[in-house]
């Protein structure tokens, strides 16, 4: 495992520069409020919900304990790439908790949608699969989620958990692959990362380069990317920059950095969980757009990676590991 266990009786004290008012546990279930805040409001409360989250119903304590996991991707219509990353990822997630229900679930509902019509699979939206599970008696359910980056996925993760947390005794929701920096007293999620990722890097020279294609988001998190760029460049991986589709860095962001180098060839390798229409299109197709096409065109010999996290053994162990912090918050007293 790349990061440490963490104990999870022991709290931290911590004080936040802008709130001054929280301390934090040294496992990653999240922040409490220092005991020194008396009468604390319901935002103040709800300020403090950093890291695994975890929400008690008082109105169902007397309910008998029925557990689930419920594992929340964005999904995909590459039925191959999702059979060699989602599906491998939700087998390890089961095969640690064997004796508990797993539920997966796809955030996007036009893929859930084009799923049906095209395969006859029927894969619930993370809503409906909330209320199957409230219909089958289920008391307690532990969300872990297969997202990246905290970025507008996982914001809809968590408003799943705050729309659904009353229909049930508890619930409890994991971070995505990357949340903790290092800041203060946490683990670094990040560096945690790169050190897994780069298990996939071949060897390069000094006129050689890796470019990891992440997603992008309008979400504030986009700003992720540059910690993971921080975190590579620590690493010592040789020339490997990170890029994205839909945020910022771009691709001709990154280009002027490959020619200052005197780059002359590159690799392509998608920083998504799955090697879908991105990958293989945005990224490796054959249309004079795709970035392939461009930086060939730009004078560089380009090769590509097709694959997505999931089928890399060391991630996918880090997504089981975020499964297990869910679970144990749902497990504790």
């Amino acid at each position: 495992m790349f990061h440490k266990k963490m104990k999870t009786a022991l709290l931290l004290s911590l004080a936040l520069t802008s709130f001054g008012a929280f301390s934090a546990p040294s496992f990653a279930a999240g922040y409490t409020l220092n005991p020194e805040v008396k009468d604390a409001t319901p935002a103040l409360k709800q300020a403090a919900e950093i890291g695994v989250r975890t929400y008690n119903n008082p109105v169902m304590q007397n309910e008998a304990n029925k557990d689930a996991i419920l594992v929340l991707s964005f999904g995909t219509t590459y039925k191959d790439s999702r059979q060699k990353t989602i599906d491998r990822t939700v087998d390890a997630i089961k095969a640690a908790h064997p004796d508990q229900k797993v539920v997966v679930a796809f955030t996007s509902h036009i893929i859930v949608d084009r799923i049906k019509a095209k395969e006859g699979l029927t894969v619930p939206t993370p809503e409906q699969a909330m209320a199957q599970l409230k219909k089958e008696g289920y008391t307690r359910v532990a969300i872990t989620s297969l997202d990246v980056i905290p970025g507008m996925e996982y914001a809809y993760d968590s408003a799943i958990f705050d729309l659904y947390k009353k229909d049930f005794k508890k619930m409890t929701l994991g971070t995505p692959l990357m949340y903790w920096m290092g800041q203060e007293d946490q683990r670094d999620d990040i560096a945690e990362f790169v050190k897994a990722f780069s298990t996939q890097f071949p060897k390069i020279g000094k006129k050689d380069a890796i470019l990891v294609m992440a997603h992008g988001t309008p979400h504030p998190a986009n700003a992720y990317y540059s910690v993971v760029q921080n975190r590579l460049d620590a690493a010592d991986l040789g020339n490997v920059f990170i890029y994205s589709v839909e945020g910022w860095p771009h691709l001709d962001t990154v280009i002027p950095q490959l020619k200052a180098k005197g780059i002359e060839n590159v690799i392509l390798m998608p920083m998504m969980m799955v090697a879908g229409d991105h990958a293989n299109n945005d990224m490796a197709g054959a249309d004079d757009d795709s970035h392939k096409s461009i930086l060939e065109k730009e004078g560089f010999k380009v090769t590509t990676y097709i694959h997505g996290l999931g089928e890399n053994e060391a991630v996918r162990q880090m997504f089981v590991e975020r499964a297990d912090e869910a679970w144990q918050a749902l497990e504790a007293q």
